[in-house]
């Protein structure tokens, strides 16, 4: 691991987030952790555009903008509360994908509903409304992160964390599509739920801890 493979990390996952339509436009920044320093991306870019030498160095014990050829982005605070209050924290992907902030606007809660769920992503916090890019919303994001991996904004997004950006990614993509599968079967009926017995017995699975373990320590 090294400063240039983290900014290369950072430049593919951008690219693979607005690929697959979790952000448009400008929107949405993601970041990842090497040693005391985040590399964040910088302000007013759209993902697809970051190149590995823009994503903004930011010292996370005191703030402090490292290089300040660009600014960090706007929700810099969010990211680095999260760091600091998880140091097995390496990655954040903060998108805005069309699912998760549809559930967002109508229901409080993503029910356990197929196994990739259970296994890979987990319980979901919600935070309530906040205006974006406060310390308000970073402080309520960051009292989360220290217990959950995938957190719903209401009215804003998405945020999820992992030991490497490869996970935190993949639960972005495993929480849209968990969010589709329930808004389109609320739409027709009441969903089935996974009850806590299965829940917990999909998360004891030996094939599953070996895919989580093997995700977490892919590069």
């Amino acid at each position: 691991m090294s400063e240039q493979h983290i900014r290369e990390e950072l430049t593919k996952y951008a690219r693979k987030s607005v690929a697959k339509g979790l952000v448009v436009g400008p929107g949405g920044n993601i970041s990842a952790r090497f040693e005391d320093t985040m590399y964040l991306s910088p302000s007013g870019f759209a993902l697809e555009d970051i190149e590995p030498e823009q994503w903004v160095p930011v010292d996370i014990p005191s703030g402090t903008i490292l290089d300040k050829t660009y600014r960090p982005s706007s929700e810099v605070l969010m990211h680095l509360f999260c760091y600091r209050v998880n140091p097995n924290m390496t990655a954040i992907v903060h998108t805005h994908p069309a699912y998760c902030i549809a559930l967002t606007l109508v229901d409080d809660e993503l029910p356990m509903l197929f196994p990739d769920q259970a296994a890979l992503v987990g319980d979901v916090a919600f935070v309530p409304y906040v205006v974006p890019t406060t310390d308000k919303l970073a402080n309520l994001v960051a009292e989360k992160a220290d217990r959950y991996s995938s957190i719903l904004l209401k009215n804003h997004g998405l945020v999820t964390t992992g030991k490497n950006l490869r996970e935190a990614y993949y639960r972005t993509e495993v929480m849209e599509e968990s969010a589709k599968i329930y808004l389109i079967a609320k739409s027709v009926g009441t969903p089935r739920r996974l009850t806590e017995e299965e829940y917990k017995e999909i998360q004891g699975l030996e094939s599953e801890a070996y895919r989580v373990n093997l995700l977490q320590q892919m590069k």
